[in-house]
């Protein structure tokens, strides 16, 4: 059968409005390609040939979206940085505003003739898989307590070809005997750790509230819990003159500096995002 393709579209977006979810024909655009087993570039605007089957997985997406289901945890997979990773409501979506972790990162490992980084809340591992992949002389290790996201995260590393210099661990940093799982000496840490408050927590979208794991957003009473137990275990990880990078909410870049620098580390750098926000610190041992 011919379906038009404006016609899909436009009815669609009109459901989802009377469902009070915002849209654009973009993302509408890419749930119709991926039911019909194309990618949006070749999408035709007008008319195509497509089989029930294609048009009911279709409406099938469009009834998820309905229910504030974020697109990426619908077609199971995001882009970031330079790569695609598989997501799922096991792992937070990643944000663009994490490359900013990922870019200097990097950059500092190159810099700096790094050997070895060490990811604290893997997650769907597309932070350290991104740098791995970017740095083929690097070896990597990430930890997570939830078995769920490091199922993701060895999926992504495979894919991106990374998965033999990369070793996953489930432990949580709040354990007392974390320092005994994980007994290596780091160049670098990376961690985009959960640093929403209580409060900012009830504000937050249905997308986020209700499809990313809640331990991968709560960061405590304040939002700065898990900085502070990383601030920590940072100077027992890291190698002198060793650097760690962290993702920080929005006017969160001072105290969690004042967090690390009480733990004997030294302020290093501060990087803003696009929107100018300070996104991204790091610490050097």
């Amino acid at each position: 059968m011919y379906i038009s393709i404006t016609e899909l579209l436009s009815s669609a977006k009109q459901q989802l409005l009377h469902a009070g979810v915002e849209t654009d024909y973009y993302e509408l655009r890419v749930l119709l390609a991926e039911a019909l087993g194309t990618d949006v570039v070749n999408l035709p605007l007008r008319e195509t040939e497509a089989d029930a089957k294609q048009i009911e997985n279709f409406y099938f997406m469009l009834s998820e979206r309905q229910k504030h289901k974020p697109i990426d945890k619908i077609i199971g997979r995001r882009g970031f940085y330079k790569y695609d990773f598989i997501v799922n409501t096991n792992v937070l979506s990643p944000r663009p505003d994490t490359e900013i972790l990922v870019e200097n990162a990097i950059s500092a490992i190159k810099k700096n003739n790094c050997k070895n980084i060490l990811e604290l809340g893997v997650g769907s591992g597309c932070v350290i898989s991104s740098i791995l992949a970017d740095v083929p002389d690097i070896n990597g290790v990430g930890v997570d307590k939830s078995p769920s996201a490091l199922e993701i995260a060895q999926k992504n590393a495979e894919i991106l070809g990374v998965a033999k210099r990369l070793k996953l661990y489930e432990a949580d940093w709040f354990c007392e005997d974390f320092l005994s799982l994980v007994t290596e000496k780091f160049n670098i840490i990376v961690s985009n750790p959960p640093y929403i408050s209580k409060q900012e927590l009830s504000e937050l979208d249905k997308e986020v509230i209700l499809y990313d794991p809640i331990i991968a957003l709560d960061g405590g009473e304040d939002g700065l819990e898990s900085y502070r137990k990383i601030s920590i275990l940072a100077p027992n990880l890291l190698t002198e003159g060793g650097l760690i990078f962290l993702e920080v909410g929005e006017n969160q870049a001072d105290d969690v500096i004042s967090v690390f620098e009480a733990s004997g580390m030294h302020f290093h750098g501060i990087y803003k995002d696009l929107s100018g926000i300070k996104r991204c610190i790091s610490m050097k041992k």
